[in-house]
């Protein structure tokens, strides 16, 4: 059996996510996707695309998305689901690989590391310029024309981790470096900021315009939808700061990406970062903020502070709580049901009716 999914619940599906970001949806976005559908064929051979074999350029895009078509027709989607492939798999912070940093994926995930000529050089002699023959960039370009001549707009392929710009830059200036140059060389940390985000914002262009034709609607990792440009930002560095550093050297650049995007989510990333928040929710483009406790803390439905002061903010918010606890984060967030999407809920098709029950407790069908 091919994907299960018509144009007609795409249609219904875009509307859905443009009410949330707008604001205008009265509930939450619960995406379910159920796994053990037949897929009416048998499995290809070819390597599932993963951060374990992103490196295997010999596999022609095509044969890769045959792979993850067949993965995509054994699943069913309920509620807010809707069929995607996330170009992750190349890792997190993908921009550092497009401007000269070397892919790495020997430990089975992907980490960026300097070149020896690059990581020798004084910040001041280190600058950022667009490579067309980049390897990684035109692989990404490869499989997303591949998608988009096999789906013809029934999948959506989001955007890769482009990470954020100083965590790019983290990748160049690694160890304590880049913590040095704040201090001893501000102004050359400024400066690659903003040629790290010119190019960032000319890679996502460019990668938009091999998926515009079918793509439907614009998505990344954080499984968002959107009719218009958006991405979740981050600055994973500034949890190593303070907010008087964030002010000067992140949030200028955050708030200009936010700008040329026409939404945006802030992925505030580890108790570090909430002495930040209060500037992240004062940025007027921001729509959303997605909060991560981070390892060996409470569970993100266990921060009801944090959800009340995004919600105060009138920003959205996602969250991964479980679909038993949304009504917890609806209590914390002043018990307005809509701004909360639900990553993903992942289950098996035998519990197809039980999942069915809860997302019609929220008025979803």
């Amino acid at each position: 059996m091919p994907i299960d999914f018509s144009p007609a619940r795409w249609d219904k599906t875009l509307k859905n996510y443009d009410a949330w970001w707008d604001g205008t949806l009265e509930r939450p976005l619960v995406p379910v996707i159920l796994t053990g559908k037949d897929a009416g064929r048998p499995e290809p051979s070819t390597p599932y695309l993963s951060q374990s074999t992103c490196h295997d350029l010999s596999i022609s895009a095509e044969d890769l998305i045959d792979r993850i078509d067949h993965n995509l027709s054994t699943f069913e989607f309920l509620g807010d689901a809707f069929p995607t492939y996330g170009l992750s798999s190349f890792g997190p912070g993908l921009v550092a690989a497009f401007l000269g940093a070397r892919l790495d994926n020997s430990t089975g995930g992907v980490w960026f590391h300097p070149t020896k000529e690059i990581e020798d050089l004084p910040i001041a002699d280190l600058h950022f310029e667009y490579d067309e023959n980049n390897v990684w960039l035109n692989r990404i370009k490869d499989i997303c024309r591949a998608g988009m001549k096999r789906w013809q707009g029934q999948v959506n392929i989001t955007m890769p981790d482009m990470g954020g710009t100083l965590d790019v830059l983290s990748s160049f200036r690694p160890g304590e470096k880049l913590l040095l140059d704040l201090y001893d060389e501000p102004e050359d940390v400024k400066r690659l900021t903003w040629e790290i985000h010119d190019l960032w914002h000319r890679f996502y262009n460019e990668i938009n315009d091999v998926l515009k034709p079918y793509n439907p609607g614009y998505c990344d990792w954080s499984q968002i939808l959107s009719s218009t440009p958006s991405y979740v930002l981050q600055s994973d560095f500034s949890y190593m700061i303070g907010p008087e550093m964030f002010a000067e050297f992140t949030l200028p650049e955050l708030t200009a990406s936010s700008k040329r995007l026409s939404r945006s989510m802030y992925h505030l990333d580890g108790v570090g970062q909430l002495p930040h928040l209060d500037q992240v929710l004062a940025i007027p483009s921001l729509g959303a903020v997605q909060w991560v406790p981070g390892d060996g803390m409470p569970e993100q439905f266990a921060w009801p502070e944090v959800q009340a002061r995004i919600a105060q903010a009138h920003k959205n918010t996602q969250v991964w709580c479980g679909i038993d606890r949304i009504a917890d984060v609806i209590a914390q967030r002043g018990g307005a049901a809509g701004g909360i999407q639900h990553t993903p809920i992942w289950d098996e098709i035998k519990n197809k009716a039980e999942f069915q029950r809860k997302l019609a407790s929220f008025g979803i069908e």
